[in-house]
């Protein structure tokens, strides 16, 4: 039962509350940054751009030319 006692006794210090909370608040944040992006900053690029499709667009770092990835 010390076991249990010492575990509790430790996970509530703070050192290990104050991460815990860190990754809660990162994980909501990443998932409303990828909400702003696909639902909202995408579509209007879309519209500005004349509906260009950037599923395939992207920067090769080597210099060569690729069709697709």
């Amino acid at each position: 039962m010390s076991i249990i006692k010492e575990f509790r006794d430790f996970a509530m210090k703070g050192n290990v509350v104050d991460p815990a909370t860190g990754v809660v608040i990162g994980t909501a944040f990443g998932k409303i940054v990828t909400s702003l992006v696909s639902d909202i900053l995408t579509p209007m690029v879309s519209l500005v751009t004349g509906g260009i499709d950037f599923t395939n667009l992207f920067i090769s770092f080597d210099g060569r030319r690729y069709e697709t990835l």
